[in-house]
């Protein structure tokens, strides 16, 4: 059916006036972006299991909408997208596509490409220029062997298909390392560098092909040479005015917008808005497509808050809503059923091998030549062959030129869809590095003279109750402390959080940030709040910042818990009380944050300390000296592994002169006692239990040892530490009095994983933060109006001996069996 599009209505008067919304034009593009999300959102959820990067989902996710499978249908093609409404889709899409290249060119530090080094320069050239020499050879025999690819000039096509094969995804290459834990490697760095080198020089080529292009078959054979010419000088021409002029004026407004200033004027951020525009017109104007005059303007707005708040401002809504229509858009013009016959097939088996093998082997080399190991180099080829948006750009441009026709689009699509659907499952056969964060534990340092702590913080507001707490456990005349303080920032699929993996430098420890803004102004706090210590000439501080998927990032802290050798670790509890005009406001940093802090106390090679923050310290405490506020800290002692490790930490805290300490211990009668003899571990009734380890058979010997660790704590400290026994049996009662009674600053408790018949009988109340053990479950709950800061503690090196000691009895226990039989 032939439709005139100046007759195409926008909005329908209602099906209750016989109008039916599929025949105008907004509401047929709402069911198309609906139906478009769904898809592509729905296909992301099941490859997430393969570890695949989003953009694999959105380009399967456009080809199923298209003419290769449900478009087959053409009923539903022509209801769903019918012919007059693909104007309408492809505009909207570019206008997402257009602010996408925007964000890409704002994000893009060229500072930090220049730093990058010869190695990753080379082995970059090398990555583009044999791929693209491949792509020559491939387009000479498309043209002998396609119907109709003969009919664009020499120079277009040959540079579209070098383009084509020698291009890399940078974002979609920095997902896949951060999803194999790759980007704290030399593999990842130099993959990361060489990569960003690889996309400044697409666009450049890419600009070129599309200079080259003009109208395609169309105006090509009768073209002037010299309309290219001026095309380029033209587009070279925009590229210094803008660095030159516009450069300097953003500099000004970005200036303007800067944190000395309360807020950011509207009119900037619509001003800077609308030159987006402006600049896709030009470039345009010029006859290179819009998204480039996009890209060159995001590149004149320096690094800082201001685009920062461009990014949150448009990030969302382009990367979520607009750029899934792009992809959509590409799948509709992608007709797989062109690629018939044995002929067609081995053409698309030809394309994908010199694709791979060009750009593998090429960066392979060159590798090898930089005196990198043979299986390093073999994975950076394998990342570096990575496609993603800017492939599928260059495709749609070429087709829209008409410089690729249908048969050779859909081949150079699939060429892109495998090459990066391979990528992830042949680096994690190839490369392994050598990270073991559980199965063997490693021995950490436990050096008299030298305390090592590994904090983790997940922002600013940490801050304060970690210094009071790092500050109170040393003392200030004898021991020297090793701080390793960890922001722990959630790495999600928002172009800005792989923005800051781009910007992150390795420095001994994971994505040691120093280019983006917010991390360097958390480094500048924390900085500020040790700089008395670093005065004294007692603690050195490495302040590093772990960007991670929540799921995966226990392994990030484990590994550098084992490679820095500390004895501890210490995390903050997804809740933290803010306290307000009297009352307190409990901040939740979310579900996800806490299923960091199991990972982490199931799968750390030392001992882990859980801060429940109830505004321990404050905001004097920002700048702590060697004279600080007075503290009280209450040692809550029942007995076992995890309570023995508090008491060790407290013989630390007595050290230090404006910290008292209170030892309680918790006491029952024989009678009681012996009826508990039979530790089982006891189940929470609702949903979540308390985990208990059975390793231990002796509770005599738990007791024997709890006896002597408090023996020599008293001994050592007699007459500094406060001792008392509280004895009873209603152990609830007496744990949530001392809580709420505001006596103490901190209450220091074991996790309890071997617990004591007191502590095991707690277990039969209702679980509300089960990795916190039964004690430190009830002071942190938020219902029993607790005011004291607690820290929870289970010691791991120790248990595991003893559980090895147990283990090892039964055995001989068994041997000794079977010698009698």
């Amino acid at each position: 059916m032939t439709v005139n599009i100046t007759s195409i209505k926008t909005a329908s008067d209602g099906v209750w006036q016989g109008d039916n919304p599929f025949d105008y034009a907004f509401p047929l593009l709402i069911v198309q972006t609906a139906l478009v999300l769904a898809v592509s959102r729905s296909l992301a959820f099941l490859f997430k299991p393969l570890r695949q990067p989003k953009v694999i989902a959105e380009i399967v996710g456009g080809i199923l909408l298209g003419p290769s499978a449900l478009g087959r249908n053409q009923e539903y093609m022509h209801r769903i997208f019918p012919r007059w409404s693909l104007p309408i889709l492809e505009s909207v899409a570019t206008i997402g596509l257009l602010f996408f290249l925007f964000l890409v060119g704002l994000e893009l530090d060229l500072s930090s490409i220049r730093r990058s080094g010869k190695r990753a320069f080379a082995i970059a050239a090398a990555g583009i220029s044999l791929p693209f020499i491949l792509g020559i050879g491939v387009a000479f025999v498309l043209r002998k062997t396609i119907d109709g690819a003969d009919k664009v000039g020499y120079a277009e096509y040959f540079v579209f298909m070098g383009v084509a094969l020698s291009i890399t995804a940078f974002p979609v290459l920095a997902r896949i390392l951060a999803e194999l834990k790759l980007l704290t490697t030399r593999v990842g760095e130099t993959a990361m560098a060489a990569a960003a080198f690889n996309d400044i020089v697409a666009w450049i080529l890419l600009a070129l092909a599309v200079a080259l292009a003009g109208k395609g078959e169309d105006g090509g054979p009768h073209k002037s040479p010299l309309i290219s010419v001026w095309v380029l000088l033209s587009g070279v021409a925009f590229v210094i005015f803008m660095m030159v002029v516009i450069r300097p004026a953003m500099n000004w407004v970005a200036h303007r917008s800067s944190p000395e200033h309360d807020t950011v004027d509207e009119a900037y951020i619509c001003l800077t808005l609308a030159t987006v525009m402006v600049s896709g017109f030009i470039t345009d104007l010029i006859g290179i497509h819009a998204i480039f005059g996009a890209f060159i303007f995001g590149l004149t707005i320096p690094k800082g808050d201001f685009a920062e708040k461009l990014i949150e401002r448009i990030e969302d809504f382009v990367s979520g809503l607009l750029l899934p229509l792009y992809f959509a858009s590409s799948g509709l013009k992608t007709d797989v059923t062109k690629i018939s016959g044995g002929k067609a097939w081995g053409l698309l088996a030809m394309v994908i091998t010199a694709a791979c093998s060009g750009k593998i082997f090429g960066t392979f080399i060159v590798a090898v030549m930089c005196m990198i190991p043979v299986r390093e180099s073999l994975t950076l080829g394998l990342l570096m062959n990575t496609k993603g948006l800017v492939e599928l750009i260059v495709l749609n441009i070429g087709k829209e030129k008409k410089v690729l026709n249908d048969e050779v689009f859909a081949i150079l699509v699939l060429m892109a869809l495998f090459t990066t659907f391979i990528t992830t499952p042949t680096v994690m056969a190839v490369y392994k590095p050598a990270r073991n964060n559980g199965g063997t534990r490693s021995t950490c340092s436990r050096k008299k003279d030298e305390l090592r702590v590994l904090a983790c913080v997940h922002g600013p507001g940490n801050i304060s109750s970690l210094i009071n707490l790092i500050e109170s456990t040393r003392s200030v005349n004898k021991t020297r402390l090793k701080l390793y303080i960890m922001h722990l920032v959630e790495l999600t699929e928002r172009t800005s959080s792989i923005v800051m993996v781009q910007r992150v430098r390795r420095n001994g420890l994971p994505f040691v940030s120093r280019f983006n803004n917010r991390a360097r102004a958390f480094h500048e706090r924390v900085a500020v709040a040790f700089r008395a210590y670093a005065q004294m000439g007692q603690v050195v501080v490495r302040t590093t910042t772990a960007i991670s998927a929540l799921p995966t990032m226990h392994e990030d802290i484990c590994h550098v818990a084992k490679e820095k050798r500390v004895p501890m670790v210490i995390l903050p509890f997804h809740k933290r009380w803010i306290k307000t005009d009297g009352s307190y406001l409990i901040e939740n940093a979310g579900h996800g944050w806490r299923g960091v802090n199991q990972r982490v106390l199931n799968n750390a090679p030392c001992s882990v300390a859980v801060l429940v923050d109830r505004g321990l310290g404050g905001e004097s405490q920002q700048n702590l000296g060697p004279a600080i506020t007075t503290q009280k800290a209450c040692v809550m002692f029942f007995g076992g592994p995890d309570d023995r490790e508090c008491l060790e930490l407290g013989g630390r805290m007595v050290e230090h002169p404006a910290v008292n300490v209170t030892v309680l211990r918790f006491v029952e009668d024989n009678r009681t006692e012996q009826d508990g003899v039979g530790l089982k571990p006891a189940l929470s009734k609702g949903r979540e239990k308390y985990t208990f380890s059975t390793a231990i058979n002796h509770p005599e010997k738990e007791r024997e040892r709890d006896e002597k660790a408090m023996d020599e704590f008293t001994r050592r400290w007699e007459g500094l530490v406060g001792y008392k026994e509280e004895k009873g049996t209603d152990v609830v009662e007496s744990i949530l009095g001392i809580g709420k009674s505001g006596e103490y600053d901190l209450i220091v408790v074991g996790k309890a994983r071997c617990p004591t018949a007191m502590v095991a009988r707690l277990a039969d109340r209702q679980a509300e933060h089960a990795e916190l053990g039964p004690v430190g479950d009830l002071l942190a709950s938020s219902n029993h109006g607790i005011v004291s800061s607690v820290l929870v503690i289970q010691q791991h090196e120790k248990v595991e001996s003893e559980e090895a000691e147990a283990s090892a009895l039964v055995v001989r226990q068994n041997e000794e069996a079977a010698n009698e039989v």
